[in-house]
């Protein structure tokens, strides 16, 4: 079975927490690249940042519903993530819009633990960690090409 290293692309794009957001939109769209790790300024991996994350910062403000009983209101819908919202589309730099949830793998994980884990995380962009040195990274396009180049293990079909 394939494995993350077998799949990653070693050639790593990283960015700063202080890049602005117009620099890291002209980088996607020159280097052809829909994530990044993001680095902290101690040169730590700290999060990823996306094209979903760029494209969240023109979308419409989604005010909670909120119901009033007597004196009192309800939020129907968690606050903080209008909060996080608000912060997000206000952003002029990457620490603003990136993810600070690092979701990594290792060299050695199977390619189809990989695939679960960015199917079920909704992961687009997966550092491979070892320990804590970057040494590749994975997205949808490598684990597509992976599935169109994979050839059938002897004596299969």
């Amino acid at each position: 079975m394939l494995k993350a290293k077998d799949i990653m692309t070693r050639d790593v794009i990283t960015v700063d927490t202080e890049m602005p957001v117009k620099e890291l939109a002209e980088l996607f769209y020159t280097r052809k690249i829909s994530g990044a790790p993001v680095k902290n300024t101690q040169g730590r991996i700290i999060g990823v940042v996306t094209e979903s994350d760029l494209i969240d910062q023109n979308k419409r403000v989604h005010i909670p519903t909120v119901v009033a009983i007597l004196d009192s209101f309800l939020f129907l819908e968690s606050p903080d993530k209008l909060e996080k919202d608000i912060k997000k589309i206000a952003g002029t730099k990457v620490d603003d819009i990136c993810s600070h949830e690092l979701i990594s793998v290792t060299p050695e994980t199977p390619m189809d633990e990989v695939a679960t884990l960015m199917a079920e995380q909704h992961v687009h962009t997966l550092p491979v960690m070892d320990g804590d040195t970057l040494v590749g990274v994975i997205g949808r396009d490598d684990i597509i090409r992976t599935m169109f180049r994979e050839e059938p293990e002897e004596g299969g079909e």
